[in-house]
């Protein structure tokens, strides 16, 4: 099976590459490569490698930054889902297009079900959003999976972030009333790899690691698993603090609440997902080189 892959130097499209099964011809192209805010371009790419499955893992994610670059935000989120629906539905090809849990508003109090309605509360979400209608309106077939506080052993995330800040510094202060559930790449391509096997696998689906979190225990959790694997000396002492969202104001408005109920993708798949602790461990584990 011939797959494509957007976003290649992305930390999700570099983690499908490392566990690529050997029965899957793998192309990764970057923006250098594939635009995909040109439909031209994203054509092209289609015409010439002919792939079975095309995986959408380019985003604009800069959340934050959204809220200024609305433009740069919908080009990408919006108009790039839709070019590659309109192609895959020329070419007779599936899509699997990666979304995100900011399309919610956070005003629930349980797990979100993949067919709740959508009301993001920003730019990024909006434009995450937009590109999650155009796909399903043009090409109901595809895929929509979404996810949430994603990271890997690389890359700019919030673990990284964490491991740099820990060694810099005696004290942190981290959000404690945002709640959600980390997400390793790791399970996040099984899934994927999962779904693409899933032949008559369609519509929305929810993939994040079990088990829910704030970002403050997210902290003291890396905090703690990064000693035992010696990326922190166990002699170190950080003082994580739990915060709330009004004393760490950002551009952007987070979800407070955003777990993703995954009954369906568990139940498809046949697949049980791993508490984001243990992933956690692994993805450390993998950082130190053990």
């Amino acid at each position: 099976m011939k797959i494509l892959i957007t976003g290649e130097k992305g930390q999700l499209a570099l983690e499908l590459q490392k566990c690529n099964p050997d029965n899957i011809e793998l192309i990764a192209l970057g923006r250098n490569e594939l635009d995909i805010t040109s439909a031209s371009q994203v054509t092209e790419a289609i015409t010439e490698y002919k792939p079975e499955v095309v995986i959408n893992a380019a985003a604009y994610t800069a959340v934050d930054k959204a809220e200024t670059e609305k433009g740069q935000a919908f080009a990408v989120n919006a108009s790039g889902p839709e070019n590659l629906a309109k192609a895959c539905k020329a070419f007779g090809t599936r899509l699997i297009h990666i979304s995100t849990d900011f399309v919610f508003d956070g005003q629930s109090s349980t797990p979100y079900q993949p067919q709740d309605v959508v009301r993001p509360l920003g730019v990024y979400g909006e434009s995450k959003a937009a590109g999650e209608r155009a796909v399903q309106s043009l090409l109901p077939g595809a895929v929509i999976l979404r996810t949430a506080w994603v990271y890997s052993a690389h890359g700019v995330n919030f673990v990284n972030t964490m491991l740099r800040l820990m060694r810099e510094r005696e004290q942190l202060g981290v959000v404690a009333d945002q709640i959600g559930t980390p997400t390793s790449t790791r399970t996040l391509a099984g899934a994927i790899y999962a779904l693409v096997n899933k032949r008559d696998a369609r519509g929305i689906y929810h993939c994040t690691d079990a088990g829910v979190a704030s970002w403050y225990d997210f902290a003291v959790a890396i905090f703690e698993e990064a000693r035992q694997v010696s990326l922190l000396p166990l002699e170190k002492t950080v003082r994580i603090q739990p915060i709330g969202t009004t004393d760490y104001p950002t551009p952007a408005a987070r979800p407070a609440y955003s777990v993703l109920d995954k009954a369906r993708l568990m139940k498809d798949l046949g697949i049980e997902l791993q508490h984001w602790r243990q992933t956690l461990r692994w993805v450390l584990k993998e950082r130190a080189g053990i």
